[in-house]
């Protein structure tokens, strides 16, 4: 069984990155920015608005202080700091979920501040503090020092796939700030793949382990909509509603 996540609610006034209601018929939970790397109070409520009729899980999606760079840019923080600044973002987007009594499902870091969190053990734990601190599960990744600082403190995770970005030889995803053309097709083959087999092809061409509890359809990649709904209906008869 698996989850498909998407990233959404990353617009900021008059500016719109992505078409969120067309991909959310094709995802089980979504993840909000909160208003760091993206997004701001109107466009947060307006798509935990939009999430509540499709009836999918809502979950954070805390990124760094850097709307200018969409979060991409690793950036020196304390411990403290970046513990900080997720339970300031999480705590925003609940209040508009309580606004629409609903309850959040889970914390997504975002961009920089995940890839952090994979090789820096004081991000993890900040990461970790936060999501102690409202009792919520964590999307991460596998093979990282997020994984083992969250397993290491006992705080439920999934560890999820990205359909649409490449991996390098380590079976670390490559992040690049500007995504790629990719074939609904194609992603939703290595979704099976991943789920089935536990192995994605790298940008070198080589087999490379993965973990793939939830399949991650980015919403800023190019024709997500049509991506979503490849990988939907490939695991359709696979897929479940809870993150844990």
């Amino acid at each position: 069984m698996v989850t498909i996540n998407c990233d959404m609610g990353e617009a900021f006034g008059i500016y719109n990155l992505c078409d969120d209601a067309s991909v959310m018929p094709f995802v089980t939970h979504i993840n909000v920015a909160c208003g760091f790397h993206a997004s701001d109070p109107i466009v947060m409520w307006n798509t935990v608005k939009l999430a509540r009729t499709f009836e999918i899980g809502i979950g954070a999606h805390p990124g760094l202080p850097d709307k200018e760079g969409f979060g991409r840019r690793e950036m020196k923080m304390t411990r403290d700091e970046i513990a900080s600044a997720v339970m300031y973002q999480v705590g925003a987007l609940s209040s508009f979920l309580q606004a629409e009594g609903l309850a959040m499902t889970h914390i997504k870091p975002h961009g920089a501040l995940m890839g952090m969190a994979q090789k820096q053990e004081s991000t993890a734990n900040a990461i970790a503090d936060a999501a102690q601190c409202f009792e919520l599960p964590v999307i991460a990744v596998a093979n990282s020092v997020l994984a083992d600082v969250l397993n290491h403190r006992k705080i439920p995770f999934v560890c999820e796939f990205y359909v649409d970005l490449e991996y390098d030889d380590n079976g670390v995803q490559v992040i690049s700030r500007h995504p790629k053309t990719i074939s609904p097709q194609d992603a939703a083959a290595k979704a099976v793949r991943a789920l089935d087999v536990g192995v994605t092809r790298s940008k070198n061409g080589n087999d490379v382990d993965v973990v793939a509890d939830s399949i991650c359809v980015h919403g800023d990649t190019v024709g997500a909509a049509k991506v979503a709904e490849a990988v939907y209906t490939a695991l359709s008869s696979r897929l479940k509603r809870n993150l844990i």
